[in-house]
């Protein structure tokens, strides 16, 4: 019974969207899941990154129908890009995205801002406004919370466990894979917006511990 279920549970993975800051390491992912036929889409540096690789890239502003805008500010927050990643696997929800013409997301690959890092550096207060990801760290928690469907990398730390599970898995993750997935994305968000809460109420040495 406990095999079958674990089986059952397996989902390939058939289209991404890679939003990172860091690219360490990201290389052999992206050509993984390229190598498995996976659908990629991307935004700004990590589109950029991906096409000198030589891996295609279809662009998020081709999904949204908008560009970047306010300095890069706003790239993914558009219902086409949530839809895609909160929608469950189920036949209510597949047909109003098909009606809308959104296609859904199997995994969701993000590596936020450094704020931390900034803070560190002695950087100005303005850079590390900046440094507050938004996008990324909303993509992290959609796609967390629809584990039951779709795999979240919440960080460059976890590009090598997911490499390790397609290659297992021949392109596909268990339920189990996904949960522990989303149980670090977790993990990343609350201790990113901890430094945050940190840093607002003037303790900048702030770190894991």
């Amino acid at each position: 019974f406990l095999f079958i279920t674990s089986i059952m549970s397996l989902i390939p993975i058939s289209r991404a969207l890679i939003s990172v800051y860091s690219k360490d390491g990201l290389e052999p992912l992206a050509k993984l899941l390229h190598h498995y036929g996976v659908e990629i889409y991307s935004t700004g540096g990590t589109q950029a990154y991906l096409e000198n690789l030589g891996i295609p890239v279809v662009t998020v502003e081709s999904l949204t129908g908008y560009p970047s805008i306010l300095d890069g500010r706003v790239k993914t927050l558009h219902p086409k890009v949530f839809g895609g990643i909160l929608a469950r696997r189920e036949e209510g929800h597949l047909k109003e995205l098909n009606e809308m013409d959104i296609p859904p997301f199997d995994v969701v690959v993000v590596d936020l801002y450094p704020f931390e890092e900034t803070v560190a550096s002695g950087a100005g207060e303005a850079e590390i406004i900046e440094k507050i990801d938004i996008g990324g760290i909303s993509l992290i928690r959609a796609a967390a919370k629809n584990f039951n469907d779709v795999v979240v990398i919440p960080s460059k730390l976890s590009y090598k466990p997911l490499v390790e599970a397609l290659e297992k898995n021949a392109g596909s993750t268990t339920l189990d894979e996904r949960l522990s997935f989303a149980r670090a994305a977790f993990g990343v968000t609350s201790h990113y917006d901890a430094a945050i809460y940190a840093y607002f109420q003037g303790d900048e040495t702030f770190s894991e511990s």
